[in-house]
């Protein structure tokens, strides 16, 4: 997720606690989801799609605290 921020992102995981909160929140969606979409946890198609609405928001958040911050 977002290549060119690849040391901005290793930074702020240590010194934004926001940010750390919400990178981690995305990136357990994104497990859980990959586990339904596989099958390995139960899910209709409307509760991935709700899941995949929510981590599609807080990958927007990220993406505003990182231009914010590089600019």
């Amino acid at each position: 997720m977002f290549p060119e921020y690849r040391d901005l992102i290793t930074q702020l995981k240590t010194t934004d606690s926001h940010f750390l909160i919400v990178y981690d929140k995305h990136n357990e969606l994104d497990q859980k989801i990959r586990n339904m979409e596989s099958g390995i946890e139960p899910a209709t198609h409307l509760v991935i799609e709700a899941l995949k609405k929510e981590k599609l928001a807080l990958k927007d958040e990220l993406y505003q605290i990182l231009r914010k911050t590089a600019a």
